[in-house]
């Protein structure tokens, strides 16, 4: 089993920033892939990027490009979401997914193994 856990949500301001952190462990051995997703109630959850452990390549929403970056620390198993630029439609849980296998694009929640219990991200106006 995989245990992932997030921090670093909080309210702030349009224009601020932010950085993310999700933990993984227990059997962490094979990790090829690592995501954040957001979510606000009653809608479906929405891909925000990935990271391929091992080559580092990253994905992300055309919507968050050039505002958000992923990154991994391999030594701490621990994943990063560096929000910059935050603004209002920002506003969600966010969750951090991994998968074991590969089987579909990165941008799947249907694809994700695992997932934390959410961190709130709040962006005023």
């Amino acid at each position: 089993q995989v245990q992932l856990a997030e921090s670093g949500g909080g309210l702030v301001q349009a224009g601020g920033s932010l950085r993310l952190s999700c933990a993984a462990s227990g059997r962490t051995f094979s990790r090829p892939r690592m995501a954040w997703f957001r979510q606000l109630p009653g809608k479906a959850r929405e891909f925000v990027s990935a990271i391929d452990w091992s080559s580092g390549a990253t994905y992300y929403t055309n919507s968050v490009k050039g505002r958000f970056t992923i990154s991994r620390d391999n030594a701490k198993n621990t994943m990063y979401l560096q929000m910059s630029r935050l603004k209002p439609e920002d506003t969600a849980v966010y969750y951090c997914a991994l998968v074991r296998t590969i089987l579909a694009s990165a941008s799947s929640a249907t694809g994700y193994d695992y997932w934390g219990q959410g961190t709130q991200v709040t962006v005023s106006s």
